[in-house]
C-alpha cells in the first residue's frame, strides 16, 4: 500500500460561502472522521492527484498543523459538470479497528477460455474488504488459470488472506464471452 503526505490547515469556518471561497482559492475542504473528535481542514487540490486518480489503494498521513494523522479516503465528492474536486472525507486509522475498503482485483494466470478465441470481461473491477490496517492488501488476486469459454469466476472462489471479503460472494468478477465468430463456426460444424 502506498504512503502518501497530505500537508492540511484547520478551518475556522464551516459554511458554504468559506468552502466555496477555498475552492476559489485552489484549496478542497475535507473531514477527518473516526478518532476522538472530527477534524475540519482544507488542504491544495494538487496534493489529491496521486491520491485519488490512482486505482491503487493509499494510506495518507495528514499533517494538520503539525498534528499526524494517519487516515485512508473515506468519500469523494467532484462538481457533475467541470469535474472539479469538491470535499474528501478521510477515516482515521487505528490499528486495532478494522476498516471497510474497496480494493482494486487482479487477475493472474492464463485463461484457457481466452486461449480458445475468448475474451475476458471484468465485471467487477474492486471488491469491498474489511480488514485491520495493517491487514489492508493492495489488490485482490483473482486466479483466471480454469476459467473456460462462457465460464465465470465469482466472488466466492476467492481465497481472502487475513481480510474478509463483503460483496457479494454469488457475484461474478470476470466472464470469458464466446465472440460470434467461434459461436457461427460451432453451430456450423453441427
Amino acid at each position: 500500500m502506498k504512503n502518501l503526505e497530505i500537508i492540511g490547515f484547520k478551518r475556522a469556518n464551516l459554511g458554504k460561502k468559506e468552502s466555496k471561497d477555498l475552492r476559489a482559492e485552489a484549496m478542497v475542504p475535507c473531514v477527518l472522521y473516526g478518532g476522538k473528535e472530527q477534524v475540519h481542514f482544507h488542504a491544495p487540490m494538487i496534493m489529491f492527484r496521486d491520491l485519488l486518480y490512482s486505482p491503487e489503494v493509499a494510506q495518507v498521513t495528514l499533517n494538520i498543523e503539525g498534528d499526524e494523522y494517519k487516515a485512508v479516503v473515506q468519500a469523494s465528492q467532484f462538481h457533475p459538470v467541470n469535474e472539479m474536486l469538491l470535499h474528501v472525507d478521510f477515516l482515521e486509522l487505528n490499528e486495532n479497528k478494522e476498516v471497510k475498503m474497496d480494493i482494486p482485483v487482479r487477475f493472474v494466470g492464463v485463461s484457457p477460455g481466452v486461449l480458445a478465441g475468448g475474451k475476458l470481461v471484468t465485471k467487477l473491477r474492486k471488491l469491498k474488504v474489511k480488514a485491520l490496517p495493517a491487514n489492508l492488501p493492495d489488490f485482490v488476486e483473482v486466479n483466471i488459470s480454469d476459467l473456460e469459454l462462457g465460464r465465470s469466476v465469482k466472488v466466492s472462489k476467492i481465497e481472502p488472506k487475513n481480510y474478509t471479503i463483503l460483496t457479494n460472494p454469488s457475484s461474478p468478477v470476470a466472464t470469458v464471452t464466446i465472440p460470434r465468430a467461434l459461436k457461427q463456426a460451432a453451430n456450423e460444424g453441427k
